[in-house]
């Protein structure tokens, strides 16, 4: 059954297989979310090793499934170029939009619940625009992956950051939860939505790349920018700001392990 279902999205489009890697990363990110009903309280330690476990893969998964690959299939500088477009594009959304962390702790909470019903849902919503424009590279990373048709790297890839959307999907539910955006059901459906970017993206991504060939070492490397940028600016700092620097590292380091097993064994 398994074969036959295998053998089906083989012969699938890459832009209906870039749908179906899309969909499964939401899915990996909503059961992600819906942890929070079952594990209500984790400490700051756990959540800052599963970060890290999640950096990780995204660290390795950027090179091995697509800066490596984008050079192969178009050379170094498209890859470069399109890894400085990734960079620039996801630094100017952190000017238009506050880092996730400083939403649901520290000072900016404060002032937020201090300044009444209007300033808090303001919270709410750069909240979610900030965590969802932070989810883009990863949905765009795999359409890529499909679109370009080697299932060799793309599957891998479609694990990975379904993987890491796990502990990603939980960090944003609970984050929802300490901010004091509602029941857990909520922070729930608050960590499921932001996940539901990466389906369009993914579909955008694989659609591009299959209509337009030459551009794809250029869409890897700007997904992989992309991506590590987020990794660099955003989840590492995370990790290490509550004193629990060796616990996200060796989660980093897990997660680099896991993805160099799934790049090897399923390419």
């Amino acid at each position: 059954m398994f074969a036959d279902a295998w053998e089906w999205f083989k012969a699938l489009s890459p832009i209906w297989q870039g749908f179906g890697g899309g969909l499964v990363i939401a899915l990996f990110n909503m059961s992600g979310a819906l942890l929070i009903l079952i594990w209500r309280n984790p400490s700051e330690i756990q959540l800052d090793a599963a970060l890290g476990f999640a950096a990780g893969i995204m660290l390795t998964a950027s090179y091995t499934s697509l800066i490596l690959p984008g050079i192969e299939a178009g050379g170094l500088i498209p890859v470069v170029i399109g890894m400085i477009l990734g960079v620039f594009m996801l630094n100017r959304a952190d000017t238009w939009v506050p880092h996730v962390h400083m939403m649901v702790t520290g000072k900016q909470r404060d002032d937020a619940s201090a300044g009444g019903s209007s300033n808090r849902v303001a919270s709410v919503i750069l909240f979610i625009v900030a965590i969802t424009m932070h989810n883009m590279p990863e949905g765009l990373a795999v359409g890529v992956g499909f679109g370009s048709g080697d299932l060799a790297n793309a599957i891998p890839l479609m694990l990975a950051i379904g993987i890491q959307n796990i502990p990603e999907g939980f960090a944003v539910a609970i984050a929802s939860r300490k901010a004091g955006m509602g029941s857990l059901s909520y922070a729930a459906i608050t960590g499921i939505r932001s996940g539901l970017v990466e389906i369009p993206l993914a579909l955008f991504g694989a659609w591009a790349v299959s209509i337009a060939a030459p551009i794809l070492p250029y869409a890897m490397g700007f997904a992989a920018g992309g991506m590590l940028y987020v990794i660099l600016d955003e989840i590492i700092p995370e990790t290490h700001i509550n004193g629990h620097e060796q616990a996200a590292t060796m989660g980093a380091m897990a997660g680099a392990i896991i993805m160099l097993i799934l790049d090897v064994s399923l390419g």
